[in-house]
């Protein structure tokens, strides 16, 4: 192989550098292509869960009770019944974070339905229920758990 044919064959560095941002930008678009898709589908559910449930408070207990049941068999005293973001606190989740008193009067959507429910029909049968934040994504309070308990 001649010379010529040698250095045809073989990139220089300025063609290497442009490869290099070419892959580069490819990777930074493909990365924000599905941190958007993400952030699309969160924001579906958050929207999801802040329309009523349409479960009747009959199939609701059903569910409860099977749960219930399960996690005792299973030797619990309490289980996790709901993770929601804060997004669906009216305050972000600060009232919760602080445990101030009142703070379920921030609950919007789902959480609130499952706290009504626990209020109605399980408080009054012993069970407690606990919330608390339960990530915490760049130090700021991301999704909130209700804990149902009945120890």
């Amino acid at each position: 192989m001649s010379a010529t044919a040698q250095s045809d064959a073989f990139p220089n560095v300025s063609d290497l550098k442009k490869r290099i941002a070419e892959i580069q930008g490819e990777k930074a678009s493909e990365y924000v292509r599905v941190e958007a898709a993400k952030a699309a589908e969160k924001q579906a559910l958050i929207d999801q869960l802040t329309k009523p449930s349409g479960v009747a408070d009959d199939e609701r207990m059903k569910r409860a009770a099977s749960i219930i049941k399960r996690a005792v068999e299973s030797g619990l005293t309490e289980i996790e019944i709901g993770r929601f973001s804060v997004k669906l606190c009216t305050d972000g989740g600060r009232a919760l974070n602080q445990q101030e008193k009142g703070w379920e009067k921030t609950l919007t959507g789902l959480p609130k339905e499952l706290y009504d429910f626990w209020k109605a029909h399980l408080q009054p049968r012993g069970y407690k229920l606990r919330a608390q934040i339960a990530t915490w994504p760049g130090g700021m309070p991301g999704d909130m758990g209700l804990i149902l308990a009945w120890d």
